[in-house]
Parts: structure tokens; C-alpha cells; sequence
């Protein structure tokens, strides 16, 4: 059955389970409390867990797919790894699902893939690990249309460690409960460490009745999913493109909306500045433009220019 079904199924179920094994690494890392911190930029920490996480996602993804463009935040990586590394199983669980017609022909060619292997990584140095997502974003001729959002650190009820959600346009999400954020308030998401002045006042014209300050962009638009809050606003540059593209195809396979604060949305092939220059708004209702419009002119334009 596997191998009958288009392209876009079988990677959607392989990047779930290596998401997963991802999602291991991570947590042993943590364990054995060697970090391996490398400073890439302010505030831009990267860890042995980043490398290493990134290395078992690429390099299973390219076993299997080998003439799809991926792109790993962490740049290029050594993919001869161990076989306890190598995923190859995919989940047939979601290979029961009925492929969306818009996708059942693509190509190898149309496919760009953008792997964020520890999003959040300023969080996990410091502690708050519930921040922590994985992030696989597929993408099909410029347009984030699959998402996996992997969290190391979620605990099940049943005590188990790790839950995974996907979303694929056109067929829906799985691995959570969606929520509608509640009704007579307007909360918003935003980020805890990457804020100016310009950023602070998009985020006061909507007037929040609560912010929510929270870490990484998979963990952010999670907020929009599970009720938590009703938009996420990040008015200026610095989250890139394996950021958002699995968070944004999850969004919108759940009916949100997720684009720069112009309201356009991202392209996502292989030669696009990886920089989300004109940051991002994302949405859970159908008041996307209201909301772009909230945001004065003159800050949407200031943002483009930074």
C-alpha cells in the first residue's frame, strides 16, 4: 500500500515517525546534560540536539527520497548516521487517509522541504522544554501545503512522553483535538525574546484581553490550535522559513490562516530568501484581513524596510 500511494502520503508518513525519533534525540540530549551550546547569533543558540536531531530527519528523508530538495536550518549535515537513527517505517496509519486531489500527481521536482529540528532552542537551554517543537514543512510549488509538529515534552495522560500532529491541506489535521479559543475575549500569541519597540506596537492596537509570551513559532500557532489564543503577531524580521511552513500548513489545513503582516502569504521553493522579512500574522477565524488592517500602515511598511 505504501508504495502505491502519491508522493505527498508517503512523505507526510515518514515525516511523522521521524519526527518522533527526533523528538527521542532531543530528550536524550537533555539527559545526558551536555548541551553542546554553539552561539550562531543574539539570541540564537544552537545545540547538540539541534545537529543531531537535524542529521536523523535529512538523512531518513533522503534514503528515502533522494531527488527531493530538503533544507535543514542548521545548513548542511553529515547524513552517515547510525541505523538506530535511520527511520524508515513509515506510518500506516496515515497512509489510510485519502489523498486531496490537488496533490496526487506532484512531482519530485515540485517538492522543497524545510526541517526545523529543534524549534525553540533558546527555550530548551533554558528550561521551558513544553516550548520545544519539531518542525517538518512540505512544501508543493511555492506553497506550504504539509506540516508535522512534533513536541518532545508533551505528556500524555497515559504518562507517555511526545505527541505528534500533522496537517495536510485539503484533507485536515490529525493527533490532537482542535479547540475554538473562547468567545468575547481576543488573545493574542506572541514572542518572549525577539521584541522592539515597532513589534510592541502592532501587538497594542489589537488591545489584547491577554498576551501570551511564548517560544517558537510550532509552539506559537499550537496556541491558535488548541484554543489558547486567537492570533499570533510578530511584526518584525527574524523567523525563517522552516519556521513557518509546517505551522503554516497545519493552520490552514484546520481552516486558520497563516502570512506576513501584509497578509501574503510566504513562497517556500528552493532559491527564497529564507527570512520572513515582513514577519507574521496568523489567525484561527475567517477575520484574517480585519486583523491585517488593525495594524497601522505605517508599521507594516516599517517592518518590510527593517
Amino acid at each position: 500500500m505504501a508504495t502505491n500511494a502519491p508522493l505527498i502520503m508517503r512523505i507526510m508518513a515518514l515525516s511523522i515517525n521521524t519526527a518522533k525519533r527526533a523528538g527521542v534525540i532531543i530528550r536524550d540530549v537533555l539527559k545526558q546534560g551536555d548541551l553542546g551550546i554553539v552561539d550562531k547569533g543574539k539570541n540564537d543558540p544552537q545545540t547538540e540536539a539541534d545537529r543531531s536531531a537535524q542529521r536523523c530527519i535529512i538523512a531518513s528523508l533522503t534514503k528515502k527520497f533522494p531527488s527531493i530538495k530538503i533544507i535543514g536550518e542548521e545548513g548542511g549535515s553529515d547524513l552517515n548516521v547510525c541505523d538506530d537513527w535511520l527511520v524508515g517505517e513509515q506510518d500506516e496509519a496515515f497512509l489510510k487517509q485519502i489523498c486531496p486531489a490537488a496533490w496526487q500527481d506532484a512531482k519530485p521536482e515540485d517538492f522543497v522541504i524545510w526541517v526545523d529540528p529543534l524549534d525553540g532552542t533558546a527555550e530548551y537551554t533554558q528550561g521551558y522544554v513544553e516550548h520545544v517543537t519539531v518542525l517538518i514543512g512540505i512544501a508543493i510549488k511555492n506553497s506550504a501545503v504539509g506540516g508535522i509538529i512534533h513536541q518532545p515534552f508533551y505528556k500524555q495522560s497515559s504518562g507517555e512522553l511526545g505527541r505528534t500532529i500533522w496537517g495536510l491541506k485539503g484533507l485536515g489535521t490529525g493527533g490532537f483535538t482542535p479547540v475554538k479559543p473562547p468567545a468575547g475575549e481576543f488573545i493574542i500569541t506572541t514572542t518572549r525574546s525577539h521584541s522592539n519597540a515597532l513589534h510592541q506596537k502592532a501587538v497594542d492596537v489589537f488591545n489584547a484581553s491577554k498576551v501570551l509570551k511564548v517560544g517558537g513559532a510550532g509552539f506559537k500557532v499550537l496556541q491558535l490550535l488548541e484554543g489558547k489564543a486567537h492570533a499570533y503577531v510578530f511584526a518584525t524580521p527574524g523567523c525563517k522559513k522552516w519556521d513557518t511552513c509546517a505551522p503554516e500548513a497545519v493552520l490552514e489545513a484546520n481552516g486558520g490562516t497563516l502570512t506576513n503582516i501584509n497578509g501574503e502569504h510566504y513562497e517556500y521553493h528552493a532559491d527564497v530568501e529564507h527570512v520572513n522579512s515582513r514577519g507574521v500574522l496568523a489567525s484561527v477565524g475567517n477575520n484574517h484581513k480585519e486583523l491585517v488592517e488593525k495594524i497601522p500602515l505605517e508599521v507594516r511598511q516599517a517592518v518590510g524596510a527593517m
